[in-house]
């Protein structure tokens, strides 16, 4: 049985949202509460990363059904995930990475990543379809059909994710930082009910994802 610990990032400002967007209810739960109880269905223990001044209130208010510790983040998201990675037991296997502001991620999308890792692959990312028509800032029309827009949560062996954070490297996802390793990731299915909290219509969004049942 693998050891698998979850690092969950919400380390973020909010500045789109207008303000700290993790302290947000949706359906009587905060963003930060609803990701972590995720977090916690699937792992033997969670690391949740806040802003250094929120580290003693969130530490105080949270609770989960497994081993979880608050750490303050950094200056930039791979910052905050080098900050969570720190505070994971140097032997957890696997560690899955997931956006905090992804409050609606399925347990089937934690279980899918992990268990492709637990089979051999080096790391995982859940992705959708492109659906929009895209143009690059040129106004040249982009093929959508060899476009795939890429979730969270991520899983890697954590070994590999360690070497991938031992620098500075700054990237929009772990993913990106493990294949400049030269590593292979691989793709499984995400879904469209696992949206982003960006901007404050987001929220609306989620909760009708909530209230109609679709995501438990």
């Amino acid at each position: 049985m693998n050891l698998v610990w979850t690092v969950l990032v919400a380390a973020g400002a909010g500045t789109r949202f207008g303000g700290a967007k993790q302290h947000v209810e949706i359906c009587g739960q905060t963003v930060l509460e609803r990701s972590l109880a995720t977090a916690a269905k699937v792992s033997n223990g969670v690391v949740v990363v806040v802003p250094a001044l929120d580290v003693q209130a969130v530490s105080e208010r949270l609770s989960a059904d497994v081993a979880f510790v608050v750490v303050a983040g950094g200056t930039s998201r791979a910052a905050s995930v080098r900050q969570g990675l720190a505070a994971v037991p140097a032997q957890a296997e696997i560690v899955c990475v997931h956006d905090a502001a992804r409050p609606l991620a399925l347990v089937e999308i934690y279980q899918q990543v992990i268990a492709e890792v637990a089979s051999g692959a080096v790391g995982v990312v859940p992705v959708v379809p492109v659906t929009d028509t895209i143009r690059n800032v040129g106004g040249q029309m982009v093929d959508r059909a060899n476009l795939l827009e890429v979730q969270t949560p991520q899983a890697f062996r954590s070994e590999v994710l360690r070497d991938a954070h031992l620098g500075v490297g700054e990237a929009s996802d772990d993913a990106s930082l493990v294949e400049v390793l030269g590593h292979r990731v691989v793709t499984v299915d995400g879904h469209r009910c696992n949206i982003k909290i960006t901007y404050p219509e987001d929220l609306l969004a989620a909760e009708a994802w909530l209230k109609q049942g679709l995501v438990k």
